[in-house]
């Protein structure tokens, strides 16, 4: 009995020369659920709960910068675990013991209401964080190479539409839940807000163990490294040797840098200076994420079709047309578009962030040459992580440069009896952001023009192509067996596929 179990630890972390299709088929299950129960764990522990525990710990504007900019900037750590990665040539140990580790960094933040003051929470929250965040650089290194060689090629573009859907439907019932938990728990205990905040990172920590179980089960192929010029530095100058690949990045840096110079303000904005509510906030962004959910599908199915810098074509603009428009929600206080302006924008950001996101990760992947994708890959995530760091913590320090300085535009009629003033633009503060960020949007999708990909196509055919898929999929929606079509897993429809060509 001690042997087998032996022999079954030996072999657990095991590569495999080649997989079967049943094993491929097995191992896409097994990476759905892995996301779907870190989809959890990302929706109780990040974003709108995370930055407003840090507004209760009383976090200035520039904190909470610098905690949106401690994930990308830890993802430089990637370019050392290559070394890693190639060493140790299994891709799913590395995973699952970073994985393993970066987690249970979020054991001191849960502890903090319990132990700590506010400053000393808030010191503690940005240690813990910069852990998290490290260990878990160096667990997607390992994951996007194993996943460049696990993943069929040409189901790319409909395995991530699918996955990411799936991961959305997760986010969006948790965050509901989460967000009419805490505003309940605040009217319960007024002076025990932040306890609230820990009992969702607790439950978030425990979905995230869950889902190391399932990709410690996933199949690996054995790893292939192309021979030639060895050590650390040679790998990384090959991507930026690669002409493509370099505009590539270029474009990914820049955009990074644009999105992440606002994006980590919103819900700072909404909650400060709108002053919403938490769960009116969690509302609109789940409202975001049912378009994400209709529309993720859609894109996966152009970019198969066609190119991911086709959807990057068409879903970039749209997302920066949103940017735009946050600059009027106030002028310079709510008015009578403000509400219906803030659905809007979150409208449009679903649509366009379900483009943009599947795009842009897929884009890199299907670039990326077989046997260099952990490389090619860390290249490309060096410069995200840089951009996607600078621009919060620039953004976190200008904020308050900013803040007593204001630019009016207004327009004025007279006649002998009155005199009326409108004001038609009013940009303070936040404002400035949301205007640098449209305009070096607007530079990055130049720089995407000079990007070459096989597939691609004129804007109009993926606007086209993109509207009838999401018809498809709405009449989908209502019958019991379309949802169900919906929601199953990638594989299936690729099997039937396989199933029609046998016949």
């Amino acid at each position: 009995m001690s042997i087998r179990r032996g022999r079954r630890q030996h072999t657990i972390f095991e590569t495999k020369e080649s997989l079967t299709e049943e094993e491929i088929r097995h191992g896409l299950k097994l990476v759905i659920r892995d996301g779907l129960a870190t989809q959890a764990m990302v929706t109780l522990t990040g974003g709108i709960f995370l930055v407003a525990f840090a507004l209760q710990l009383g976090a200035s504007n520039t904190v909470i910068g610098l905690v949106a900019a401690i994930p990308p900037l830890a993802e430089l750590l990637q370019i050392p675990a290559i070394y890693v990665v190639n060493r140790v040539r299994k891709r799913r140990l590395v995973v699952v013991a970073a994985s393993f580790a970066a987690r249970l960094c979020w054991i001191p933040i849960i502890l903090i209401p319990f132990f700590l003051s506010p400053g000393q929470g808030i010191f503690m929250l940005i240690a813990s964080i910069g852990l998290y965040a490290s260990f878990s650089a160096i667990s997607h290194c390992g994951w996007n190479s194993w996943m460049r060689d696990l993943i069929p090629q040409d189901r790319l573009g409909d395995f991530f539409s699918r996955r990411l859907t799936l991961s959305t439907v997760i986010a969006l019932v948790i965050s509901l839940a989460a967000g009419f938990f805490i505003d309940s728990w605040e009217i319960a205990f007024p002076d025990l807000a932040a306890y609230g905040y820990s009992i969702l990172f607790l439950l978030g920590l425990i979905a995230g163990l869950v889902g190391i179980t399932f990709i410690a089960r996933t199949p690996e192929p054995r790893m292939t490294v192309e021979g030639g010029e060895d050590g650390l530095f040679a790998a990384i100058k090959k991507p930026f040797a690669d002409i493509n690949f370099k505009n590539l990045i270029i474009f990914l840096g820049s955009w990074n840098f644009a999105v992440n110079l606002a994006a980590p303000f919103f819900t700072v904005y909404m909650l400060q200076r709108i002053g919403l509510d938490i769960s009116v906030v969690v509302a609109l962004s789940v409202g975001s994420q049912v378009m994400n959910i209709v529309f993720y599908r859609s894109w996966g199915r152009v970019s198969d079709r066609y190119s991911n810098k086709s959807v990057l074509a068409v879903s970039g603009p749209l997302f920066m047309l949103a940017i735009f428009a946050w600059m009027f929600v106030t002028l310079p206080n709510v008015y009578i578009l403000t509400y219906p302006l803030l659905i809007l924008i979150h409208i449009l950001m679903g649509i366009s962030l379900a483009g943009v996101s599947l795009a842009s990760g897929n884009i890199s992947l299907k670039m990326a040459p077989q046997g260099q994708a952990t490389s090619y890959l860390a290249a490309s995530t060096f410069a995200n992580s840089v951009a996607a760091g600078v621009a919060p913590i620039l953004g976190g320090l200008l904020v308050d440069f900013f803040a007593e300085r204001e630019l009016i535009w207004t327009l004025i009629w007279k006649d002998p009896v009155q005199e009326l003033v409108f004001v038609t633009l009013d940009i303070q503060q936040w404002e400035f952001f949301f205007l640098f960020a449209f305009i070096l949007g607007l530079y990055s999708l130049h720089r995407l023009t000079v990007v070459q990909e096989e597939g691609e196509a004129k804007e109009q055919e993926v606007v086209d192509e993109l509207i009838s898929g999401v018809r498809r999929d709405m009449r989908n929606f209502s019958p019991a067996g379309g949802l169900r079509d919906f929601v199953k897993f990638p594989f299936s429809s690729a099997g039937s596929r396989r199933r029609k060509k046998k016949r």
